[in-house]
C-alpha cells in the first residue's frame, strides 16, 4: 500500500467511527528508516485528532478506541503510530 492511500484509509475509518472536528495525519516514516526493526512498506504515522468525544474519555481508553479502529492497518501497514488527542 502507498502512504497516500494509507492516510486516506486511516482518515476515513476514524471519521466513520468517531465524531471528529479535525484530523491531521503525517507520515513520519523517515524517523524509523534506520531502525533495525523497520520493515519496508510499513509506515510511521502521527495522527492528531480533535474530538470532543475522545476528550471525554481517559487517554488510555481513547487510544484503545483508535487502535481498535485501525487494528487491521496496524497489523499490515503501520510500523509505529503516535496518537495525539486535542
Amino acid at each position: 500500500m502507498k502512504i497516500k492511500d494509507l492516510i486516506i484509509l486511516v482518515e476515513k475509518k476514524i471519521n466513520k467511527n468517531i465524531s471528529t472536528e479535525n484530523i491531521k495525519i503525517e507520515d513520519k516514516t523517515f524517523l524509523h528508516k534506520k531502525h533495525l526493526s523497520h520493515e519496508k512498506n510499513k509506515f510511521h504515522l502521527k495522527i492528531q485528532i480533535k474530538s470532543n468525544d475522545l476528550k471525554l474519555m481517559s487517554k488510555i481508553n481513547a487510544n484503545k478506541k483508535v487502535y481498535n479502529i485501525l487494528k487491521n492497518e496496524i497489523e499490515k501497514y503501520i510500523h509505529s503510530i503516535q496518537i495525539l488527542i486535542n
